[in-house]
């Protein structure tokens, strides 16, 4: 049974990047724009990985959640909504363009605000545009992130129809009092009633979204959330620890009128949701991820094969480099980082007179690619074999330690609390260190030192 150590998660507790990209969006900048992402959509056909990710940003909510940093708006009336999509079609036959077609496309992945409170048509629209301007893999993923408030089954049939193999429902907490705090709906079908219906149409890769450090959660209430979501059988698990900034996300001060769980009391429902999931067979992946042992995602974690991306884990597989569409979408490719408009008005105005939407972004170097190599195995496999890193980059493995700047002293720590060790030039994350990676891939990253941007706490 796991029992966190309290004085080494208050030792290790202090704000730092969630490592979703690296560097991470703070180092992005407005001196990359449409033409840079141009010039990179076309440099990453001869860059790896081969195979092509495809995210979609649906902004818009009935209703918004307190809690949630998405870019994301509601009141937005049918024909916004009709035009928005319209623009969305124009980006992906334009900047499609330039992605070659020999190349697989292997994963779409839906996200918002929420996908799935757009009409059936609006999304077949689009997933037909996608499909006539990308060369699907025969095993492809396409999932979407759903709110299960406006998920039915006439929905999901229909989701299926079009391809999509994957869903994601982001239940949060089961509790009314909870959910009414966070301005969020109860689901419209039971959840166990939908994930049986979901997997005897052919979806996997069931996930279902927890939340724990909102208002009006306790220990006990947590334990009860997360055994109705084991109870429903999914094939994945997800805890999110709530990050309470304010400062950045200002709607997020409401939530403050209703208090806030403490640290220690986040940590318990940590625990408990971990035994738990456990006890009921599943795997534990990444610091709050739980899949079955069947999964794809233990399988890849098995192998020191499993990748991640701003949409979440995923396999190598599976994932490719990552072509962004919408507002505020982020792309992903080998050699750049690229974000969109994050405003509907100025994202369509500027789609429809250029054809692209790019406010910001980030050019790597070779010395940056290899630190993302090694945060991203470090994070993902808990394991970075720098002479592998080396070999991928057809580099001396003493060029993987000066790009992270390496020196004992950093990890030193680490190893004394025993929670890493070094041996032939890999690193291999122990105990209860991954529940600290964030602080352990803190360690191989030089750009901190330049101190941009405002970060959660890594506990």
């Amino acid at each position: 049974m796991l029992q966190f150590d309290r004085n080494l998660l208050e030792k290790y507790n202090i704000a730092g990047p969630r490592y979703t990209s690296y560097p991470p969006a703070t180092f992005f900048h407005e001196e990359y724009g449409n033409e840079n992402y141009k010039e990179s959509v076309i440099l990453s056909n001869d860059e790896k990985p081969e195979n092509v990710s495809v995210y979609v940003h649906i902004p818009f909510c009935p209703q918004l959640c307190t809690f949630c940093g998405c870019t994301t708006y509601t009141g937005m009336g049918q024909s916004t909504i009709e035009k928005y999509v319209d623009v969305l079609i124009e980006e992906i036959e334009l900047v499609s363009q330039d992605v070659s077609k020999e190349r697989k496309l292997t994963q779409v992945h839906w996200g918002g605000g929420t996908p799935n409170a757009i009409s059936a048509d609006l999304i077949r629209k689009v997933t037909n545009t996608i499909k006539a301007n990308f060369n699907f893999a025969d095993e492809y993923e396409m999932a979407m992130e759903c709110s299960p408030a406006y998920l039915d089954y006439d929905m999901v049939d229909q989701l299926r129809d079009m391809g999509f193999n994957r869903i994601s429902l982001g239940i949060q907490d089961f509790k009314k009092e909870v959910l009414t705090a966070i301005n969020r709906r109860p689901a419209k079908v039971p959840v166990d009633e939908m994930v049986v219906y979901l997997r005897k149409i052919g979806f996997t890769g069931i996930n279902l979204d927890l939340v724990y450090g909102l208002p009006f959660q306790t220990q006990e209430s947590f334990k009860e959330t997360v055994a109705e979501a084991l109870a429903a059988n999914p094939d994945r698990l997800v805890t999110f620890s709530y990050a309470h900034i304010p400062q950045v996300i200002s709607r997020q001060r409401m939530l403050e009128q209703y208090g806030l769980p403490t640290p220690d009391e986040k940590i318990s429902m940590l625990e408990d949701a971990y035994n738990m999931a456990i006890e009921a067979g599943y795997v534990a992946i990444g610091m709050d991820h739980f899949a079955r042992p069947d999964d794809e995602f233990a399988i890849a974690l098995d192998e020191k094969k499993l990748h991640r991306n701003f949409q979440g884990y995923c396999t190598r597989e599976t994932t490719g480099q990552v072509y962004g569409f919408g507002t505020s979408s982020i792309s992903q490719l080998f050699n750049a980082y690229s974000q969109n408009e994050k405003t509907i008005k100025k994202y369509m105005e500027r789609v429809e007179s250029g054809g692209r939407a790019v406010v910001r972004g980030y050019r790597l170097s070779q010395e940056e690619q290899i630190i993302r190599q090694v945060i991203n195995e470090l994070m993902c496999n808990y394991y970075a074999d720098f002479k592998q890193i080396a070999s991928d980059f057809n580099v001396d493995v003493d060029k993987v330690y000066a790009a992270v700047e390496f020196a004992e002293e950093k990890v030193q720590s680490f190893m004394d609390d025993g929670l890493l060790n070094i041996e032939n030039d890999a690193f291999t994350v122990l105990g209860q260190g991954r529940y600290v990676i964030r602080n352990i891939a803190m360690a191989f990253d030089p750009a901190l030192k330049k101190g941009k941007g405002q970060y959660s706490k890594t506990v």
